[in-house]
């Protein structure tokens, strides 16, 4: 029974749903470091499966409001720009109150919720990795699994725990997992 559950298991078609951000923040908090290799990190991920595609979602820095922070997103960018099956979806930050208060992201979320339903519904995998612990993505987990694909949750630490019920896996995500997807 695991060996027909392991081949069915590699035949897996899987699509991996990046949140910037989010991933961003909890490596600073939970790694102290930021250099990840993102080509190791979707390979591990998909562990053996068939990567079908792989989405990172962030927003793009105001070049004339944060001119260091865009040179330095615009070499991340180019960066990711060359990782093999990576494909970038871009929102945008409104600048409210800007400098006093820290512009905010608009429509990322959305579109990662519009992109893994529209893949599900499509039949373009068969399993879906969400990276992110935002609880807000709690009903669109639930709606992708009511399609009938699978929905695994990747969380740093203790993670979600409305993640962690409504997802079918939980990859636990820490040092010990991303010690061999650290940039060289």
């Amino acid at each position: 029974m695991n060996d027909q559950l392991s081949q069915n298991r590699s035949a897996d078609r899987v699509m991996i749903f990046i949140d910037g951000s989010n991933l961003y923040y909890s490596l600073q908090t939970h790694c102290a470091r930021i250099d990840l290799d993102y080509g190791k990190f979707i390979g591990k991920l998909a562990g053996g499966r068939r990567l079908v595609r792989a989405y990172y979602y962030g927003a793009r820095v105001d070049q004339s409001r944060q001119q260091e922070a865009f040179q330095s997103q615009q070499q991340f960018l180019d960066y990711l720009g060359r990782v093999p099956r990576l494909e970038m979806r871009m929102g945008r930050l409104v600048y409210r109150n800007w400098p006093d208060a820290a512009p905010v992201e608009k429509g990322v979320d959305i579109k990662i919720a519009t992109d893994m339903l529209l893949h599900a519904a499509r039949n373009t995998y068969d399993v879906a990795i969400l990276v992110s612990g935002d609880t807000d993505f709690m009903d669109m987990v639930q709606g992708v699994k009511d399609l009938g694909k699978n929905v695994e949750v990747a969380l740093f630490g203790g993670g979600s725990r409305v993640l962690r019920e409504v997802a079918d896996e939980v990859i636990t995500v820490d040092r010990s997992f991303l010690a061999d997807c650290w940039r060289q």
